[in-house]
């Protein structure tokens, strides 16, 4: 973090912004004051809803469509944005304002290599050659630690995992070194080992640069490591603000004190004892992409039981995801097999019978990436009746409200709502009923909290303990969220590199001795202390220098 403030960079004065909901205009932000030095960073923290991507996004002078800014003042280096035309703004956008998003699978054009993507900025905005694009990029990718630098940026978005993908998208928002970047949750996609690499990077650049950044994140830990100061906001509206250290030390709201507060939920319950044969096995199961060609499991083996939670942690590329997708049927095995309650699953999902198909559902981490726009919720959650069940009619309709007050929502209020009417919570909650219409046994989790803000994440924690007590379900849970883990999970499985390194009940997986690589994804868990990543770093380079444990 700066240590020294340079000019005013950029100033909003009572910001007003509104939203286009239920046939008419609300105000989504309400009078919000913000000034940016340079080289400084501003943390904006605050619950779903509170408005810090649409303040995030404001500052570029844009608003998201069915938004529009109706009040106040946006000056970026002295020039006023909300006058400014769009010509003008498209010049600054990309070569003097960035823009890091929440969901990179969500922005990237799956059409174009990731190189390829880095470099049209530059080219556009007169930066620098395509071959200077492509070095540059290179030299990005190896520091914020992509594995294959020289060669991973030739790749298409779909042939990487979801944290190099994040960390692409950073290296992209540097590429013509803006004055300005914003960040919205640009880490909530990695494992804790990459977060400090790309955290340290970020950090790095600002300070290099002389850059200002608004990092935006629900992670109080993270925001702690890197924010001059930080704003709370809820509703709309500025709740306090302050230095870093005072704000975490001594928080004056009751507000803020609530979000400092650590998460208080824990399964209460025991998991039911084990019964003789495993609702799920995966046995001895190596599994390849590109013909073959690149291993990305070797020798996996592990059981799931009833009612019971197996968390799966590891780093960006680790298997987790690839697991979910053998286990499924989406990525036929090279060797080895899946078992569902003793029975031999057909390794490719085309072969499963339809009752085969219905007992294994997945829950997606990015919500918004998870269900068709265009579609309604009583569309998209009454599909599975339909397909799975074969529910029409007024047996449809009912089940519907079921489902939504399974979920906590009102069947009245959000059956016929788009998904872009509802907050990244609630369109969890609607991809959670989908998966129980088919009316599973087994539910894979894949960082399904991950996206959400703490207080909306316990309340999905909460309500899938619920399902999981009245519907005897069993979940795998893919994570990088130590806290969640510690939540929710009977067992854990660490994996590395394809490969199983350590599992066994939680309780023995968080006690010491650990593998060395558990060891270092428990010391990798940020801290609510603004000298800890610097503590960590230093002893890191000590032993060898950050990524000892690899990509």
């Amino acid at each position: 973090m700066s240590e020294s403030q340079g000019e005013l960079l950029l100033e909003m004065k009572g910001l007003r912004i509104e939203g286009y909901s239920d046939e008419q205009w609300h105000q989504i932000v309400k009078g919000v004051d913000l000034t940016l030095h340079r080289g400084e960073v501003l943390g904006l923290i605050g619950e779903s809803g509170a408005g810090k991507s649409t303040i995030g996004i404001a500052a570029m002078g844009y608003a998201k469509p069915g938004c529009r800014i109706n009040g106040g003042t946006i000056k970026f280096d002295g020039m006023e944005l909300t006058t400014m035309s769009e010509s003008k703004k498209r010049k600054l956008r990309g070569a003097r304002i960035a823009y890091v998003a929440q969901s990179a699978a969500a922005s990237f054009n799956p059409a174009h290599k990731l190189i390829d993507q880095f470099a049209e900025t530059v080219v556009e905005h007169g930066k620098g050659s395509r071959e200077q694009a492509y070095a540059d990029a290179k030299e990005l990718y190896a520091r914020i630690k992509m594995p294959d630098p020289d060669r991973i940026g030739f790749r298409y978005p779909h042939q990487v995992s979801g944290g190099q993908l994040q960390r692409a998208m950073t290296a992209m928002a540097l590429s013509c070194r803006p004055d300005l970047i914003i960040f919205d949750e640009p880490t909530t996609a990695l494992d804790v080992t990459t977060q400090i690499e790309v955290l340290v990077t970020i950090r790095d650049i600002v300070e290099q640069f002389n850059t200002a950044a608004i990092y935006i994140t629900h992670d109080l830990a993270v925001v702690a490591q890197m924010a001059d100061r930080i704003m709370v906001l809820r509703y709309g509206e500025t709740v306090e603000e302050a230095d870093t250290r005072k704000m975490l030390s001594a928080p004056e709201k009751d507000y803020t004190k609530s979000l400092w507060a650590v998460r208080s939920f824990r399964k209460e319950d025991e998991a039911p004892a084990a019964e003789p044969t495993p609702l799920v096995k995966v046995e001895n199961v190596t599994a390849t992409y590109a013909r073959g060609l690149v291993p990305v499991l070797r020798g996996v083996d592990f059981e799931i039981h009833r009612g019971h939670t197996v968390a799966v942690v590891g780093e960006s590329g680790s298997g987790k995801s690839t697991t979910a997708r053998v286990i499924t049927g989406l990525l036929p095995p090279q060797e080895g097999k899946v078992y569902y309650d003793g029975q031999e699953l057909p390794a490719d999902y085309h072969k499963r019978c339809k009752d085969q198909l219905r007992q294994a559902q997945m829950i997606y981490q990015m919500a918004d990436t998870a269900v068709n726009p265009r579609h309604r919720i009583r569309d998209i959650i009454g599909r599975p009746l339909s397909f799975y069940l074969g529910m029409e009619g007024d047996a449809r309709e009912r089940r519907l409200r079921e489902l939504m007050e399974m979920i906590e929502l009102q069947p009245d209020q959000f059956l016929d709502r788009l998904p872009g009417e509802l907050s990244g919570g609630q369109k969890q909650r609607i991809c959670i009923a989908r998966a129980l219409a088919a009316e599973p046994t087994f539910i894979i989790c894949d960082e399904v909290t991950s996206a959400l803000d703490q207080l909306v994440a316990e309340g999905i924690l909460r309500l899938l303990d619920h399902l999981q007590r009245d519907l005897n379900l069993a979940y795998m849970f893919i994570t990088h969220d130590l806290a969640t883990v510690r939540a929710i999970a009977d067992e854990v499985i660490v994996m590395l590199q394809g490969q199983i390194v350590e599992q066994g009940p939680k309780d023995d997986i968080f006690t010491p001795p650990h593998h060395e690589y558990t060891d270092l994804l428990l010391s990798s868990v940020p801290e609510m202390d603004p000298d800890w990543m610097d503590r960590v770093v230093n002893e890191r380079r000590e032993k060898g220098g950050l990524g000892a444990a690899g990509n």
